[in-house]
């Protein structure tokens, strides 16, 4: 399991070096009256952790229920492949009409769902700043007409991609860079909770890990797990190159130890929590092996599965076939 994921904070004590969003969050949460936001930070800095307390805090067991994720990016990026094969708007999705228009029906659609045991309901647009300026357009029609029952959350790291119609009626959060300190204390945390011997990871990976994440703190533990499951045979100074750079690193560490299933569960996060595709999986896998694991039989392996899924392979079957083999053939 991905260490960024099991030590994801649920609740607003476990957000770190954002003290004052968090006190706005947490009187909005008691007071029972949160208006439309529009969060801002860079990635890894607690925006969707924090959305996420919030609901749990106002909606207790029953936050899931009221509270309605749209990944705005994979639907504008994606289009309507998305939207037919996702599970949640497949049966919304009108294949004669744009996407743009499937997206308005989308969101009118979960828009106008009854509260359930509250006044207001949340629709978190994540990747806000993919949203194009006519769906932005679309969505102020719609925050007009539901603000009775429903708010409107937007997530981005551009503010500025967000048009004034919507951000003038939206309470901005700003989401800073975690401190460094905070950053390195927390890293040592994991590390204990871990129980990682204090000869495994020196002083001198962490005075690397810290700067690389630049603020970005699931980055830090990203980077952390990859030292500690690579036992040095990862230089930490390549491998802070990007996130999913990172976990496709951390990939080959489980496979060195001999655990396929959590190499899996990885290339799964890869696919599902990061959005990639079944061949932009193939590509991270073939860079973390160039930098690490410069074997030929990996190698084929990855041309092989990359031609399977380019032929049209189920890619969830493909991947995990190729994992299987790159441990069978390279690290029995």
């Amino acid at each position: 399991m991905l260490w960024s994921e099991k030590y994801r904070p649920t609740e607003f004590s476990g957000i770190l070096g954002q003290e004052s969003v968090v006190r706005t969050l947490e009187s909005a949460a008691e007071a029972g009256n949160v208006p439309h936001l529009l969060v801002v930070g860079r990635p890894g800095t607690g925006k969707s952790v924090a959305v996420e307390a919030l609901a749990r805090r106002l909606y207790g067991v029953h936050w899931q229920e009221n509270t309605t994720v749209l990944p705005t990016a994979d639907i504008f990026e994606q289009g309507r492949k998305y939207l037919e094969t996702d599970e949640r708007f497949a049966h919304l999705y009108r294949k004669d009409e744009s996407v743009l228009s499937n997206f308005t029906y989308v969101v009118k659609w979960y828009a106008g769902i009854r509260p359930l045991d509250t006044a207001f309901r949340l629709i978190v647009f994540e990747g806000a700043d993919a949203l194009t300026r006519a769906a932005q357009q679309g969505l102020r029609r719609i925050m007009e007409r539901s603000s009775g029952t429903c708010r409107f959350v937007f997530l981005t790291t551009n503010g500025s991609a967000i048009i004034p119609a919507i951000a003038s009626r939206c309470l901005p959060l700003t989401f800073g860079p975690v401190p460094d300190a905070v950053v390195r204390r927390r890293l040592e945390e994991v590390l204990k909770a871990e129980g990682v011997p204090a000869d495994r990871v020196s002083a001198d990976d962490l005075d690397l890990i810290v700067p690389a994440a630049a603020g970005d703190l699931r980055r830090a533990i990203l980077l952390l797990q990859v030292s500690v499951e690579s036992e040095g045979h990862v230089d930490l100074a390549d491998t802070a190159a990007s996130e999913t750079e990172n976990v496709a690193a951390s990939v080959f560490g489980a496979l060195m130890k001999g655990d396929l299933t959590g190499a899996e569960a990885r290339t799964e996060a890869l696919l599902i929590d990061y959005g990639l595709t079944g061949e932009e999986v193939v590509r991270e896998l073939s860079r973390a092996a160039d930098r690490a694991y410069n074997d030929p039989r990996v190698a084929v392996a990855l041309a092989d599965a990359d031609l399977l899924i380019r032929r049209g392979g189920n890619e969830f079957i493909q991947i995990n076939a190729l994992l299987a083999r790159i441990s069978r053939e390279v690290f029995i």
